[in-house]
């Protein structure tokens, strides 16, 4: 099998984080903004993540495996952002999943910055 090349995986990326962006437009417009601060928060805190739609929600993945997601629909009091089983965020025998997001202030940006970077850390490592 021939690999691709890094050009041709780059090109690849940029087509799924523009069909990932059109989704955030396509939210309701009480969700758009907060949907593009998420997706630049999550790209900062970790820039080894891949954007891509799955399950129709815009969600982030390394080395293929899905580890965030968010969502916003109009018949939806909050905004939510998940994590997947491949998040590292393993805390006891008891830990959140998922959080409501009514608002992005700059205490929920750190917050989800830090969920972030310590979602990934466990799937870098192998």
């Amino acid at each position: 099998m021939k690999k691709q090349s890094h050009s041709t995986r780059k090109s690849k990326n940029e087509d799924k984080e523009s069909m990932l962006l059109s989704k955030i437009a396509q939210m309701p417009e009480k969700y758009q903004e907060m949907g593009e601060r998420l997706h630049n928060i999550i790209m900062n805190s970790s820039p080894a993540l891949t954007p891509r739609l799955w399950y129709g929600m815009p969600a982030y993945s390394l080395k293929g495996k899905v580890i965030c997601f968010f969502r916003g629909d109009k018949n939806e009091r909050y905004m939510t952002l998940g994590f997947n089983e491949n998040a590292a965020l393993d805390e006891g025998n008891l830990w959140p999943t998922s959080y409501a997001l009514l608002e992005l202030s700059h205490a929920e940006e750190e917050k989800i910055s830090i969920l972030i970077k310590k979602a990934v850390r466990g799937i870098e490592s192998q």
